[in-house]
């Protein structure tokens, strides 16, 4: 909706509910996607226990925001993922239980009205199932503390949102993906997304959907390069004090929208059939701190270059 777009518009919810059809249900994307594949995945036992685990690292270089005659220079990023998920099989589908944490760390320095660090740390609760043959769906909620710190949280920064998304496959090579990401604590509630997965060559894939649109090409079984957009967007909840500390008493326990962008490209290289590595590297266009109730905003002014890791295992 990590939309959590990532994180459900809030962003690794929605992301992950619009792509069942490419990874819990399709495997690998070298894999044909079939419904006979799909039954077999969601049918062939009872119960069956498996997990997936991802961790991600970026850092964004020096960039600047500012709010009419008021800027942010020198602003830096570090951003960090962890995300690990129980995906037991059960007769309706497959279960999705785990526990996420997400970072963005700022470091601005003393008398900015943005907050240091935002942060949460949520469970995962869903399921994947399917309507037919040809469309599978995932339902999922990431109830958890989405603030500042954890030193002192309080019952306001709890925030339960989720995602419902399908997707229809029409091919072995198209599919079509359609979701909502709802967060009754964003400035809209109720977001939509969606995209279209289309392999148009043996080596090429087009994977327009949200949060990560990209081009990729398949080098080698192993191997495979993109280039692409990453969109990452989040509400958090700063404390009680955090106005009064920083001039402006409207932003006492205010809610704040972060969202970014980033345009790069990478590759992502399969150590093993349960473990990949993606590195890229690219630039940051777009940044916006919103606190929308305060009606206060700060919004780009001049971007910055980033670089990233991810790692990701199934087993």
């Amino acid at each position: 909706m990590k939309l959590t777009f990532r994180k459900l518009f809030c962003v690794p919810a929605f992301a992950a509910a619009l792509a069942c059809s490419e990874s819990t249900f399709a495997g690998d994307t070298d894999k044909n996607v079939t419904a006979e594949n799909t039954t077999a995945a969601i049918e062939q036992q009872p119960f069956q226990l498996s997990a997936e685990f991802d961790v991600d690292q970026a850092y964004v270089g020096e960039g600047e925001v500012e709010r009419g005659n008021r800027s942010v220079d020198d602003l830096e990023e570090y951003y960090s993922l962890a995300s690990f998920v129980l995906t037991p099989r059960i007769p309706v589908g497959i279960l999705r239980l785990g526990a996420e944490w997400e970072r963005f760390s700022f470091g601005f320095s003393d008398g900015e009205q943005l907050p240091n660090t935002l942060q949460s740390t949520s469970l995962i609760v869903g399921l994947d199932t399917k309507f037919s043959d040809s469309i599978l769906v995932r339902i999922e909620a990431q109830p958890g503390i989405y603030g500042t710190t954890f030193n002192h949280f309080t019952s306001d920064d709890f925030i339960v949102p989720f995602v419902v998304g399908g997707t229809y496959i029409y091919s072995p090579d198209l599919q079509f993906v359609v979701g909502i990401g709802v967060n009754y604590e964003q400035k809209y509630p109720v977001l939509p997304g969606g995209g279209v997965r289309w392999k148009f060559a043996p080596k090429w894939v087009l994977n327009a959907v949200l949060p990560t649109p990209r081009l990729e090409y398949q080098y080698s079984h192993n191997l495979t390069f993109f280039a692409g957009a990453d969109l990452k967007t989040n509400t958090f909840r700063v404390d009680n004090r955090f106005g009064d500390s920083h001039g402006d008493s409207r932003l006492n326990n205010a809610l704040v929208s972060y969202s970014e962008v980033r345009i790069g490209s990478g590759f992502e290289w399969k150590a093993s059939s349960s473990f990949s590595i993606t590195a890229e590297g690219g630039y940051l266009p777009y940044r916006n701190f919103d606190f929308y109730r305060a009606d206060v905003r700060y919004h780009s002014e001049q971007g910055a270059p980033y670089a990233s890791i991810a790692l990701h295992g199934a087993f």
